[in-house]
């Protein structure tokens, strides 16, 4: 699995020096990709990827171990043990309150007998948890999600499988993507990891961010989710333009510039007392 958006076969297992030196959000987001790949990374390895000083990479690698992502070893770094546990479920309750609302203004969108497309975000996890409409049809990759929906107000949940990513509890690939691209649901819920008013919805994951591109023309109505920490955050990958959406689902609003790039996008502010 790789960041790299112009050759998805760059090996992430090689440790050649980035191109150009990242800011740390960036930096961090691309040292759990590493992870993933190789469980373990040193600090001189990581060092010499991004061109920055092993001090700095000491410090990413603290700001990482604080929230439970990694565990510093000897001259290095290493995915925890419970990485399932910090990479998921740590995502959706990172700000769970502002998401808790968001999904809970989504909700009020669903009635009785629609089908719904909902995505792995962590999000939409949390529309999950606040849908109450009955005879609901759910398509999702997302296990967590499937879960939360299996046995519900006589709902029929369609699970799209294929290769499991633990680190999202959620499957992407092929065959994901094409069991999806059978369904033609009224509304599909996305969760996103950024918004740049220059370059659109951005993702840090391509398998994620493809699968997101390929079945967004499918739904009547695309509404996307995304608490307002993720407003103007650099993302990597290019998921969606503005003029793919038809709402967009937040907790406060985005300012005149993400206004003005969203000129015919529904925005709706959720608050606790709506």
């Amino acid at each position: 699995m790789s960041f790299s958006i112009e050759s998805e076969q760059t090996e992430l297992a090689s440790f050649n020096k980035c191109p150009k030196q990242m800011n740390q959000s960036s930096r961090l987001h691309e040292i759990l990709e590493l992870l993933e790949v190789n469980s373990s990374c040193s600090i001189t390895e990581l060092a010499l990827r991004f061109a920055v000083s092993e001090e700095t990479i000491r410090r990413d690698v603290r700001a990482l171990e604080s929230s439970g992502r990694v565990r510093k070893v000897h001259g290095g770094v290493r995915l925890p043990d419970n990485v399932f546990e910090a990479a998921y479920h740590q995502r959706i309750n990172e700000n769970g309150a502002l998401k808790r609302i968001i999904g809970l203004k989504a909700a009020e969108m669903v009635t009785d007998g629609m089908t719904l497309l909902i995505d792995c975000g962590s999000s939409t996890y949390w529309l999950a948890k606040a849908l109450k409409a009955r005879n609901l049809t759910i398509i999702t990759n997302a296990i967590e999600v499937a879960r939360e929906m299996t046995g519900r107000n006589n709902a029929r949940v369609y699970f799209a499988g294929g290769e499991i990513f633990d680190n999202y509890c959620s499957c992407f690939g092929a065959e994901t993507q094409a069991f999806m691209q059978r369904f033609t649901p009224e509304i599909a819920f996305f969760s996103i990891g950024a918004i740049e008013a220059k370059r659109g919805l951005l993702d840090y994951f391509l398998p994620e961010a493809e699968l997101k591109r390929a079945i967004a023309p499918l739904a009547r109505k695309v509404v996307v989710l995304v608490d307002s920490t993720k407003f103007e955050r650099h993302g990597l990958i290019r998921t969606l333009d503005f003029k793919d959406i038809h709402v967009l689902i937040t907790d406060a609003d985005p300012g005149a510039e993400l206004r003005k790039v969203m000129d015919g996008v529904d925005i709706k502010i959720a608050t606790p007392s709506n």
